[in-house]
């Protein structure tokens, strides 16, 4: 079992940066990625940004070039700083990890909104 716990959301106005971080505990060496999904009221969420075991990342294309994900070398806290912020990032955002045996493991979101 992986759990995953995050911090650093809030208040921030348009073109703010906040840095959201997410510690994992439990098995975590059954972790094969890591990543950040949001989900804005009455909408799907989605995945905002992707990082493997090596290092490798995907971001969704309206965060390209804003939001950076990373990975402790612990590989147990994984950080998003996102920059240049706009309203359409108001969103819950929740930190993910996919581990063995294809489980997916989900924290309890932190809340992120943009004033414009």
């Amino acid at each position: 079992q992986v759990h995953l716990v995050e911090s650093g959301g809030g208040l921030v106005q348009f073109g703010g940066s906040l840095r959201l971080s997410c510690v994992a505990s439990g098995n975590i060496h059954s972790i094969t990625a890591m990543g950040w999904f949001r989900q804005a009221p009455d909408k799907q969420r989605e995945l905002v940004a992707h990082i493997t075991t090596n290092d490798r990342t995907e971001y969704a294309d309206s965060v390209k070039g804003r939001f950076t994900i990373s990975r402790d070398n612990g590989k147990d806290t994984l950080g998003l700083q996102m920059n240049s912020l706009k309203p359409e990032d108001t969103a819950v955002y929740y930190c993910t990890a996919w581990a063995e045996l294809a489980t997916i493991h989900w924290g309890q979101g932190t809340q992120v909104i943009v004033s414009s």
